[in-house]
């Protein structure tokens, strides 16, 4: 691990203007992510910016009858929230399949949101990969990519995003509040979050220097079954090779959003429309444009299967 400076942060608008006016700064909370990073020397930053004192960890009621997250709140205590059990428990259930009980202790909220790959290539710095050197090329495609995406990717990336929590406030309709070096906020909807990867896939937000994330807002709950489910490699904990987040309404009407298939979770209004008709439906028009590899084809199936098991269990 490289050498670098620390300081702790009183404010949030201290915190973005600390991160936009240092070279090579990152926020750091639970770093259940960027320390490994660092470790592998991976992530190499010169200084870091602790936001654990920022009193961003409450969960707090909106007007509108929805929740608002703060960005510090731990993985445990969200899963265990009562409101989130009982309104939000897609949520619920995403975060105890995401992580040990270790992690859940010390991972965030923003962190989950912003966790990077773990594709293969992009972890072993002997390999190339253009999300962790830009211009180096991507050893995935064409290489191992069983567990890498098969929509939503480029010829310059094919990594998949790894939370699992992000695909459940997909599904949610979560919105991302933010503070900027200045000190104004703006509302950034989860869907947006994200940027594809393109010819800069190094570029994973749409997140400006030294924006931070203050929480993660929910709105009012959709009742509903909640049902959330994770195929992965082996039965302990491991990322998705697709995960399936799902509410689904008496009437068959809902929305679905995937995980483990793109560079963020996946989720497209014109699918949901066709919950009614089937998992079929569904997944033609979600992985509408699939370009999966020879090794990791398998998803697809596997994706609508996942969904019509899912299906079955949200008609009892």
């Amino acid at each position: 691990m490289r050498a670098f400076s620390y300081e702790r942060a009183t404010s949030p608008a201290e915190a973005a203007a600390a991160a936009a006016r240092t070279q090579g700064a990152r926020f750091i909370a639970g770093g259940t992510n960027l320390l490994d990073l660092m470790k592998l020397e991976i992530e190499t930053p010169t200084h870091l910016i602790d936001v654990n004192g920022l009193q961003l960890d409450t969960i707090e009621a909106t007007e509108d009858g929805g929740l608002r997250v703060g960005a510090l709140v731990r993985n445990t205590d969200l899963a265990a929230d009562t409101r989130i059990r009982s309104d939000y428990a897609l949520l619920t259930r995403a975060l105890v399949a995401g992580a040990s009980g270790q992690l859940r202790n010390k991972a965030t909220t923003a962190g989950n949101l912003l966790q990077r790959t773990r594709c293969p290539y992009f972890y072993d710095t002997a390999q190339p990969c253009n999300k962790r050197l830009p211009g180096s090329g991507c050893g995935a495609i064409g290489g191992i990519s069983r567990q890498l995406a098969v929509v939503g990717t480029s010829p310059a990336c094919i990594a998949t995003h790894p939370s699992d929590m992000a695909v459940a406030m997909m599904a949610l309709d979560a919105v991302v509040e933010t503070i900027r070096p200045d000190g104004s906020s703006r509302r950034i909807p989860l869907n947006d979050l994200y940027r594809p990867p393109g010819t800069t896939p190094q570029l994973e937000t749409v997140l400006e220097k030294g924006e931070l994330i203050a929480a993660a807002v929910l709105p009012a709950p959709l009742g509903g079954t909640h049902i959330y489910r994770k195929v992965r490699d082996r039965a302990s904990y491991a990322f998705a090779l697709v995960s399936v987040a799902a509410v689904v309404q008496r009437d068959g009407t809902g929305r679905v959003a995937l995980g483990g298939v793109a560079y963020k979770p996946w989720r497209t209004p014109e699918a949901d429309a066709l919950l009614p008709r089937g998992a079929s439906a569904v997944m033609a028009k979600l992985l509408e444009g699939a370009t999966p590899s020879s090794q990791n084809a398998f998803k697809v199936q596997l994706a609508e299967r996942t969904l019509a098991a899912v299906l079955l269990e949200a008609k009892g």
